[in-house]
């Protein structure tokens, strides 16, 4: 019997259910069956282009699929399930097998599809693969030659795919694809700003709720048009986003920021950098308490150990200089919300949240553990809880704003809350906004003021005079 977690892991596949042909993907081509040639270079069991069938009449069925639906996928067990699956809607086996075909449309585009007599229209769910994940699996690291040449840059499988329909002309395209590719960073900057180029979206459909079987991936439906000529300009489009309700929002995409979507946390902090910024640096290692050894005695969390649901308590003994960076910096930050709306990612006060001095790391650094901050130069007890307000205000104010888009979806939840992830460098970025070494006594008093009274306006003014 066939291993299909293996062939996950392996191929990046994630089979698409036929309802979400139906309910997002059919309303929209219904109407422009016969304007195309319908096409699915990572089939999988054909659930994204063989339903079209269903608006065909029987009798014309046969012809229409001859000369209308190509299909592909690398697997020949999944070719056979699609040939099987046609079947289903009536087209004999030999006719299936012509036009549904065992292929790595990566390695290989079947250009014989440019030359036929109606544009193609490729509706998809490309592989999913990481570049990160690639090069440490033996069984996956066969598509590292994919990433070189040309290809040098891009970050995941379902990338190359948009790239050779973009360097084969393609004009429309339905994709589903991880939602990073919308709101990533650098994972997501070249492929927006090489295909954003050439490619328009008219809607995208978001989801926060699972649609696979057998993955939590947040994806995106996007309908993609081609520019009559490449420009490299601001794109807008409307989007649906769907968790437990339905939200419209229309997505502005801006070549400066690399056209990612949710972008107003990141202008803020790369508009609102204070003159002299705050310089932090991340982790209490074992090696450095190793390095530090002495007789001041001081309590810790492992973050790599946990005992029930708790981190586990231990004593560790330094010398006199390590235990007054400790006990000086009283903050950590939690990447990872809890899955609470008081448990939000944001600063955090150690000795408040876990009876402790210090967060220490044992072995491996963890992004989504809690993390203790150092602050150079130092910030006293009340400047750091003054930064903390300050930071879960800013950033509060920020998901409120963009419904937490420029976070990246951590786990999905069958509350109504949906987890979020905070990255390192986006506390940093924020971390840098503060102002406070750069004030006179004066504008710290206003500051101090403003946070207090929790005035986010005047604050965010505030920050953009002072910066």
């Amino acid at each position: 019997m066939q291993d299909k977690t293996k062939d996950r892991r392996i191929y990046g596949e994630h089979l698409t259910p036929v309802e979400v042909f139906n309910d997002f993907i059919l309303p929209e081509i219904k109407n422009k069956k016969n304007d195309y040639i319908w096409v699915d270079l990572f089939a999988g069991a054909g659930n994204l282009i063989l339903p079209i069938l269903n608006l065909i009449p029987e009798e014309k069925r046969i012809e229409f699929f001859k000369k209308r639906i190509y299909l592909f996928d690398i697997q020949k067990e999944l070719v056979e399930q699609a040939i099987n699956n046609a079947s289903k809607y009536g087209i004999p086996r030999k006719i299936a097998e012509k036009n549904i075909i065992q292929k790595d449309t990566i390695k290989e585009y079947p250009k014989f599809l440019l030359d036929l007599d109606l544009p193609i229209y490729h509706i998809t769910n490309p592989p999913y693969l990481y570049l990160g994940y690639i090069v440490k699996h033996k069984e996956t690291q066969k598509y590292l030659e994919f990433f070189k040449g040309d290809n040098k840059g891009y970050q995941d499988l379902y990338q190359l795919a948009l790239i050779n329909d973009l360097r084969n002309g393609i004009e429309k395209m339905i994709y589903i694809i991880p939602s990073n590719f919308l709101f990533g960073f650098s994972v997501s900057n070249k492929i927006r700003d090489d295909f954003f180029k050439y490619y328009l979206i008219e809607k995208a459909i978001i989801f926060e709720k699972e649609i696979f079987e057998h993955t939590g991936t947040n994806v995106v439906i996007c309908f993609f048009n081609r520019k009559k000529a490449p420009k490299k300009e601001s794109i807008k489009f409307q989007g649906i986003k769907i968790n437990n309700e339905i939200q419209k929002k229309t997505y502005v995409l801006k070549p400066e920021n690399h056209y990612r979507a949710g972008s107003d946390f990141e202008e803020f902090v790369n508009n609102n950098k204070a003159k002299n910024p705050i310089k932090i640096t991340y982790y209490l290692t074992l090696d450095e308490v190793i390095k530090n050894k002495g007789e001041y005695k001081i309590s810790v969390i492992d973050a790599n150990e946990i005992n029930g649901k708790k981190y586990t308590k231990k004593v560790i003994y330094v010398n006199e200089k390590l235990y007054k960076k400790i006990k000086s910096n009283i903050l950590f930050v939690r990447t990872v919300d809890t899955g609470t709306i008081n448990g939000r990612a944001g600063l955090y006060n150690i000795k408040e949240v876990f009876e402790a001095d210090g967060i220490l790391v044992t072995k491996a650094k963890y992004r989504t553990h809690p993390i203790q901050i150092f602050f150079d130069p130092a910030l006293t007890v009340d400047e750091q809880k003054l930064l903390m307000n300050y930071f879960n205000l800013i950033l509060e104010y920020f998901r409120q704003k963009t419904d937490s888009e420029f976070l990246t979806t951590y786990k999905y939840s069958n509350s109504k809350y949906t987890r979020k992830y905070l990255g390192l460098r986006q506390v940093k970025n924020l971390i840098q906004t503060f102002p406070w070494l750069s004030l006179n006594e004066e504008e710290k008093n206003m500051l101090k003021n403003l946070i207090e009274a929790k005035n986010i306006k005047k604050l965010i003014t505030f920050i953009s005079h002072v910066k």
